[in-house]
This record gives C-alpha cells, structure tokens and sequence, in this order.
C-alpha cells in the first residue's frame, strides 16, 4: 500500500514510469533544465501535462499531423513565488521542451487514458485557487488547481494541482480520506477510484513532514519522513500529511481516476465530522470534483 521514493537525481528520467508497479494509472517526471537546452516528452497510453515549477519555456505540442507552439510558459522563479502555467499534451502527442530562460524546473504529470484530445494551455490567470480551514484548526490550506474543474471539458481522467500548507506547520489530507474503490455507499453517496502521485518541497528548503497511509479506519499504517523531493505514489488507503512547525509544506499533486473524471472521497468515519469543524472545507470538496 503505497511507496515513499527518497529524494534522488533523477536525470530527467521518470521518477513514477509508466505501469509503476503501485500507481500505474499516474506518471511523473521532474525535468531540470539550464538556457537553451531541450526535452523531448512523449509517454503512450497517457494524458500529461507539462507544468512550469520556476522558469519559462517555450513548448511545441504535436502529434505529426497538427502541431501547436506555446511561448513564454512560465512566469515565476519558484513554486513559493506566482502561479503556475502549463501546457496539455493529449493522447498520442509529443511535446518539445525549450528552456529560455536562464533554468527551468519543469514537472510532468501523466494519466492513462483512453481517447486524444485536444492541446491547450493553462496561463496563471486561469488557474482556480481554493483556499480553506484556518490557523486555530491547524489546517490552513491553498490549492492551485493546474487541471480541475474549470477545464474537465478539455482533459480526461487527470487532476494536477499544487497544495500548500499556509504558515508555518499544519496539517493536509484532513480529515482523513481515501478515493480507492468506484462504489456507491449504502448511503446513496458515491467513492471513485483515484490512484495519486505527491513531490513534496518545503521553504525553507531544509523544512520536512510526515505521510501517514493506512488502509482501514482501524488500522496502523506506515508514517514516512518526507522531505523537499520526496514522492509518495498511493494506491488505497486514507493518507494525511503534516508539515513541522515552522516549515511551509507545498506539494505538486496528481491524481488519475479510473473510470471517472470526478474525484469522489470517503472519510475516515472516526474522523468525519471534523468536516463540520474546518472553514471552508466543504466548498473545497466540490471544486475538488
């Protein structure tokens, strides 16, 4: 039940490839770049899309018959600072990556999928920003969805967004939930299946936290030690994070579903009416979807 990958040099190869052996729905690269240098990205069977962590590339989209050029993607110096842009690359596309400024730090983040699309791009002023809970809970939080609601005309079963924890220390994933059956409850209410993909990176930079996975509300799960460049893949289970005090925790988020393209949690029972308690959470639950 789920993997914590330690932080490493991936030389611009995938950190979760394609068919991982826990998460084979969701796909990740990290992609470091200086001026001028390029990268081709192509992964069949999946979706993806090519976020700008820090820098600004120009990307080309293509799938042989039809390509489009995206400039100037890119605004900001780091995830600490602005919004992201990004560029879709549908099924059965390859994507050119150029770097023109003086570095980039780009992320790409892929779902399998059944059916080609079309490429577009997500400019920071179209990015749908939540924001909820409060310091006194202790779960102040932000998210900046790259691929959401706002343009689930336009992309299949893949969710990327970027999730902060705002101040210093707090907790994330709360109450605690897990999207891993597609099912309707004996309540009526729905659950669908979402594999997820997190990289952690903390300001300061030498900041950490932990991530809890545990599979029954009953149960003991694994507690993993994350720092800037770990990854955690999920497959099941409940899966609450928290930053240290003193630490801002961001998080760059993917997450695949496997037959819908709305994301559906289930609480852990114990935890559940802290819903009732956290500002704001419920209206992060449905933009969520």
């Amino acid at each position: 039940m789920g993997k914590h990958i330690p932080p490493f040099d991936n030389k611009n190869q995938p950190i979760i490839d394609v068919n991982d052996e826990v998460t084979p729905l969701c796909y990740f690269n990290q992609v470091r770049l200086a001026q001028s240098e390029q990268h081709q990205h192509v992964v069949e069977g999946y979706e993806s899309v090519i976020v700008l962590a820090g820098g600004t590339c120009s990307i080309t989209v293509t799938n042989g018959e039809k390509t489009e050029v995206f400039d100037n993607i890119g605004k900001r110096k780091s995830v600490w600072e602005g919004n992201p842009e990004a560029v879709y690359v549908p099924l059965g596309f390859s994507a050119t990556i150029d770097c023109v400024s003086d570095a980039a730090d780009v992320m790409i983040a892929g779902g399998k999928f059944e059916h080609s699309l079309e490429p577009f791009c997500v400019r920071e002023e179209n990015v749908d920003i939540v924001q909820y809970g409060s310091d006194d809970t202790k779960t102040h939080r932000k998210i900046k969805h790259v691929l959401g609601q706002s343009n689930a005309d336009n992309r299949g079963r893949l969710l990327v967004s970027e999730l902060f924890t705002v101040g210093a220390g707090g907790w994330s994933g709360f109450p605690p939930h897990k999207h891993d059956e597609d099912r309707v409850k004996p309540d009526g209410s729905k659950e669908t299946l979402y594999e997820e993909v997190y990289q952690f990176r903390f300001n300061p930079d030498f900041g950490f936290g932990a991530q809890f996975l545990y599979e029954h509300e009953d149960d003991f799960g694994p507690v993993y030690h994350v720092r800037t460049g770990s990854v955690i893949a999920i497959d099941k289970g409940y899966h609450p994070s928290v930053a240290a005090p003193g630490y801002e925790m961001y998080y760059f988020t993917i997450i695949v579903g496997k037959t819908e393209k709305s994301l559906i949690q289930h609480f852990d029972p114990h935890h559940e009416y802290q819903v009732e308690t956290i500002p704001g959470i419920k209206d992060m639950i449905a933009k969520f979807k």
